[in-house]
């Protein structure tokens, strides 16, 4: 069967362009970021809280903290957590935009069919009925000469690997919002566990000074003191007991539970985490390539690159191939014979002549967007060094107070029991009491603060490393981070 001349030069004319393929606008490279050595804040004072000879396994830290409550609600919030499921409803949207984007350089195929029944006006004709009956398949193609569509794909791959990345992003803040509101709940229990404790000493002390107001040794000033030292950390317990039920709610949601399903559990114990003796930072090249936030801005820039490309392809001209094969008859059962059979094939070209500019000013607007996701990266990277400078300080800085604090609140303990003893012996007044009971509630408070604080600092610095998800796990295959 000889190919119709019509045939032959379709396909000769598409050969043509698919051999003459250019992909015109920027290509894409990463940009290069300078990155210091090490860390400024890592000095010899952090030791041995810190250290910077390896990076360590960060994507299961929480595991450091030897808590097993803590750990099982990281877990259960990686299943079930709101913030979770929204981004990774958002993956499979940027999943099916790229399968939308991908689409556009193949053919597309239609099939129709049609009957119809027709009768002609007697006036005006023969008044016959007439039917028709067709069948047949519609292919159009688009030729991607300039690599409009190239660049559409390019674009949709760079915006699912960002949004990916962003999903990452969201496991290390859930971890990270989960770790330190856990911690909120255990600070607030401990704190409340000291109001009750020196609510319970404050009442021997009132009954100390009952006694001997009874007994005529002293005034009953002394007695309304201590009633009234007592009543003022009494007032505390309420405060303390709404904090930490906010807290729990708090935890609750983040988990993405009803309130007050936790607080059965989370009331079973009251132990604050400790802060382990050594911890691994690595050093900053490591942090870049290990956040996944760094990641997601740095994939962004790649998108909108291409994104340049898609504009700058809209100036040039476009190469549209169109064709159909059908049957066509006056009678359904005529449908099969080889004279039905109709063809058609169509080859266009179009291009833009007049836009008063408006083409060029697109192009502008794509370039001005890439600058500012440029812009963005740039930010992204300095605020990951920050975020880590400043969580090392902070952890550094919080040991020395722990030890200053915990110093101060054994001596006040020490002071505030002798002070007891030598009331009691008549050798000292009671203010000196007074004084020392409120010091032993504001230093035991001061320093289970801070102690919370040094747990919060240890993980703000986890997730400042970008420690809560696995890198490898998030590449695809042959590709390595930027």
């Amino acid at each position: 069967m000889n190919t119709p001349p019509l045939t032959r030069s379709l396909v000769l004319l598409a050969g043509l362009g698919l051999a003459g393929c250019v992909t015109v606008g920027p290509d894409y490279v990463p940009p290069a970021t300078d990155l210091p050595g090490g860390w400024t804040r890592l000095d010899p004072a952090a030791q041995p809280v810190t250290r910077a000879d390896a990076t360590g396994d960060l994507s299961q830290w929480w595991q450091n903290l030897n808590d097993p409550l803590l750990s099982g609600l990281i877990a259960e919030a990686q299943r079930a957590s709101p913030d979770l499921r929204s981004a990774q409803a958002k993956l499979r949207q940027a999943r099916a935009s790229r399968s939308v984007a991908a689409a556009g350089r193949y053919p597309s195929v239609t099939a129709s069919g049609r009957a119809s029944r027709s009768r002609s006006s007697e006036e005006t004709g023969s008044g016959d009925a007439r039917n028709f009956f067709s069948a047949g398949f519609d292919a159009s193609w688009e030729l991607d000469v300039f690599g409009g569509v190239r660049r559409g794909v390019e674009a949709a791959e760079a915006d699912l690997a960002s949004t990916t990345a962003s999903l990452d992003h969201t496991r290390v803040s859930l971890a990270s919002e989960v770790a330190l509101n856990y911690v909120e709940v255990r600070a607030l229990q401990t704190r409340l566990g000291i109001a009750r404790a020196n609510l319970a000493s404050q009442s021997e002390t009132l009954q100390l000074t009952d006694w001997r107001a009874q007994a005529g040794l002293v005034s009953s000033q002394d007695f309304e003191q201590a009633r009234s030292n007592r009543e003022q950390t009494r007032a505390q317990i309420p405060a303390l007991e709404t904090s930490l039920a906010e807290a729990e709610h708090t935890l609750d949601i983040v988990l993405g539970k009803v309130p007050g399903t936790l607080h059965a559990r989370l009331a079973a114990s009251s132990v604050l985490p400790a802060v382990p003796e050594r911890i691994a930072v690595g050093i900053p090249a490591d942090t870049l390539r290990q956040r996944p936030d760094v990641r997601a801005a740095e994939r962004r820039l790649a998108a909108e690159t291409a994104r340049v490309g898609v504009a700058e392809a809209a100036r040039y001209p476009s190469f549209n191939l169109s064709g159909s094969i059908g049957l066509e008859a006056l009678t359904f059962g005529a449908l099969g014979s080889s004279d039905a059979a109709t063809t058609s094939l169509l080859a266009g070209i179009s291009g833009p002549i007049f836009n008063a500019g408006r083409l060029r000013a697109q192009v502008e607007i794509q370039d001005a967007v890439r600058e500012q996701t440029l812009v963005a990266y740039e930010q992204a990277v300095l605020a990951a060094l920050q975020e880590v400078e400043n969580a090392l300080v902070a952890l550094a800085r919080n040991r020395e107070r722990v030890e200053a604090l915990a110093n101060a609140a054994e001596s006040v303990r020490n002071a505030a029991q002798l002070a007891r003893q030598r009331y009691s012996a008549g050798l000292i007044d009671f203010q000196s009491v007074l004084d020392t009971e409120r010091n032993v509630l504001v230093l035991e408070e001061s320093l289970a603060s801070a102690r919370a604080s040094g747990v919060q600092a240890l993980i703000r610095l986890y997730k400042a490393l970008g420690g809560g998800w696995t890198l490898a796990a998030s590449l695809p295959a042959g590709k390595d981070t930027p």
